[in-house]
């Protein structure tokens, strides 16, 4: 009988399991009866006290026990007597008694034979022997065959990994749910398959809308809102700090090749998708006590939007002090509005040196203007080795307008491979006027990703007249879902005549709340619009149109043009409430055509002084209809030298069919004074 057995227990801890203060009479009657039969001669009995007495750390009364049973060919007491070599430090000694053993059919004697070669480096021995005593059923033997088949890349670990896994070896549960998620983000997620530590979510202001650039607008930095956004939500694989749970290997694409993959993840056979198997991996491995499985567990409930249950799973690893899980228990809670506590959470994280919790900790004191301390927890995460700490260093000293400080921070946040520190510095240069410096960081941020930066580019580019290399860098920009980027693209597109492309572009936009893409949009829309006949008598009102709902979204955000659209073709369809409505937002928005149409509204329902104020508006502002229509006004009134002072101000605006109309009125005028 294999009494012993888990030798990997006393090999990983290096210690045995201590008796209790007070002994179990039972356990004493049990081992005087195993003493006088092991006295007596009872291969069995000597057996099982060589092994009770070893695991009490009794080594010299366990061994004259464990070699007299050895003897007899007991092969339990060979394995347990190669565990206690092994302890007392004669490892070739050890090995040739669990080979004893391990020939005889002992599992637990193969599992430690293999685990003897691979420290050795015999990969092949090791593989042989891990594999006998997996094929036995021992869960530790299938587990340290996995982990070498997976440190080996060999595609065959996963289904030892798994073995293990379903016999209740948590940490194989944990990597199998590990490879499981690597796999599901390879093979191409679907709805709802969030991966742990995605959504890092770190940005810079952007520049300012428009096809040219504006050196003392573009690339503005709202650094408070950028240090909030550089805390990431924990639960990252590139940070485990667990090299052999989650090293990443053994996680071979499946048999088949791509025939076998599916855009959500889901298995070729129909069955469960790899994330959700994974999950039920995690939530095994995490119920048996495995932080880092209660934490990525927790990760995927919260993108699932399960925030109790992943609250839940958080506080247990946190408490089994995983600092990541602390950290992300900390989101948690601010986002749930809870501050306080969240505050108690990253306090811990950070303490136990997550620079993620530290930087978040530097959010929450420059939120409340605490910049001292802010800046003392960004450095903590500096040097917990998070380049986040730098970054936000450098947008706490740009806000507080220290550029020299700023600069000194983005570039060592930059020069750690800091993609939006490289932006931020590029923006910092631009704003100093260094253009030429600025271009290689726009550049390095933008080939390692940063989509700001790709659209900072297109817009130097553009300030130089470089419309080609301009567009390019706003096309990369719009294909990662850059909103201004994408109505620059449309924009170029409709110069080009390229209308469906320009429509593709302008609708990314404006469904990206550009309140100039959605005007824009509607102009497509509007313009392929046949012309709209008058209702035949009993015909329902006209419905709103495409282009009608562009305008009026543009129109919501405060975009003039898009008003005073809105509001023509709201008076087209006799609403004149709604199209006064339109009218007047545009023009007390400084919109001068909104004035102009405001004013001929206000005059047809009979109110004409209003609608002269509204003209003077307007003409004020440059519109020339608006100076004729006052002129004729006031020559109605028969106030001709004021007719005639609008009346060449009409001449002077325009347009010309305009300014041809005022030069005849303001002529009749001077007549008719010096008659």
């Amino acid at each position: 009988m294999d009494v012993m057995g888990d030798k990997a227990t006393l090999l990983e801890t290096g210690r045995f399991a201590q008796p209790a203060d007070r002994e179990d009479p039972g356990a004493v009657a049990e081992e005087m009866r195993h003493r006088l039969a092991a006295e007596a001669g009872d291969v069995d009995a000597m057996s099982v006290l060589g092994s009770l007495l070893l695991r009490r750390g009794d080594l010299d009364g366990a061994e004259s026990l464990l070699r007299g049973a050895t003897a007899a060919g007991d092969r339990a007491a060979a394995n347990n007597l190669g565990v206690l070599l092994h302890q007392r430090g004669y490892v070739d000694e050890a090995a040739g008694w669990w080979r004893i053993a391990a020939v005889a059919g002992s599992a637990a004697a193969a599992h430690a034979l293999g685990r003897h070669h691979r420290e050795r480096g015999d990969e092949p021995a090791a593989e042989y022997w891990l594999k006998q005593s997996a094929e036995q059923g021992h869960t530790l033997g299938a587990y340290a065959l996995a982990d070498l088949l997976e440190h080996r890349g060999d595609v065959g670990a996963e289904r030892w990994m798994r073995t293990a896994a379903e016999r209740g070896h948590r940490e194989a549960a944990y990597r199998l749910a590990r490879a499981l998620d690597k796999r599901a983000e390879r093979e191409g997620p679907g709805e709802g398959d969030a991966r742990p530590g995605t959504g890092v979510r770190a940005g810079l202001g952007r520049p300012a809308t428009g096809a040219r650039f504006d050196g003392a607008k573009t690339g503005v930095v709202r650094p408070g809102e950028g240090a909030r956004r550089n805390a990431a939500r924990p639960g990252s694989d590139a940070r485990s700090g667990d090299a052999r749970s989650d090293n990443g290997r053994g996680d071979g694409a499946r048999p088949g090749g791509a025939d076998d993959k599916r855009a959500d993840g889901q298995r070729a056979d129909g069955g469960l998708s790899f994330t959700d198997e994974a999950e039920q991996w995690y939530r095994q491995a995490a119920a048996r006590g495995h932080r880092r499985a209660a934490l990525h567990l927790g990760a995927i409930l919260e993108r699932r939007g399960e925030l109790k249950e992943a609250g839940r799973w958080y506080l247990t690893s946190a408490k089994d002090g995983e600092a990541r899980a602390a950290c992300a228990l900390g989101f948690l809670l601010r986002d749930a509005g809870d501050e306080g506590n969240a505050a108690v959470w990253w306090l811990k994280a950070a303490q136990d040196g997550d620079g993620n919790a530290a930087n978040a900790l530097g959010a929450l004191h420059a939120e409340r203007g605490e910049t001292q301390t802010a800046e003392r927890w960004y450095r903590a995460a500096m040097d917990a080795g998070d380049n986040n700490g730098a970054y936000n260093l450098g947008l706490l000293c740009a806000e507080q307008k220290r550029t020299a400080q700023a600069d000194q921070w983005y570039r060592r946040a930059a020069y750690a491979g800091h993609r939006e520190a490289a932006n931020a510095l590029a923006v910092l240069l631009l704003q100093g006027g260094d253009a030429a410096g600025a271009e290689p960081w726009f550049s390095k941020a933008a080939e390692a990703g940063s989509v700001d930066a790709a659209f900072n580019l297109g817009i130097l580019y553009a300030s130089r007249g470089d419309d080609a290399a301009a567009l390019k860098w706003y096309e990369r920009a719009a294909a990662a879902g850059h909103t201004e980027a994408a109505l620059q693209v449309g924009t170029a597109r409709l110069r080009d005549g390229d209308e469906r492309d320009a429509e593709r572009h302008l609708r990314c936009a404006a469904g990206g709340g550009s309140a100039e893409a959605a005007y824009r949009l509607g102009t497509v829309l509007d313009a392929r619009r046949p012309p709209a006949g008058p209702p035949a008598l009993g015909e329902p009102a006209a419905q709103k149109t495409e282009c009608e709902e562009w305008y009026e979204r543009a129109a919501e955000q405060g975009h003039r043009r898009a008003q005073v659209r809105v509001g023509m073709l709201a008076a087209g369809r006799g609403d004149v409430v709604e199209a006064a409505r339109w009218y007047r937002l545009a023009a007390e928005a400084g919109s001068r055509n909104g004035a102009f149409n405001l004013g001929l509204l206000l005059a047809r329902e009979g109110s004409e002084p209003e609608a002269a104020l509204w003209w003077t508006r307007a003409a004020d502002a440059g519109h020339g209809r608006a100076a004729l229509r006052l002129a004729l006004l006031y020559a109605r009134r028969g106030q001709l030298a004021e007719g005639q002072r609008w009346a060449s101000r009409a001449v002077e605006l325009g347009p010309a069919e305009v300014a041809e109309r005022a030069a005849r009125l303001r002529e009749a005028l001077r007549q008719e004074l010096t008659a």
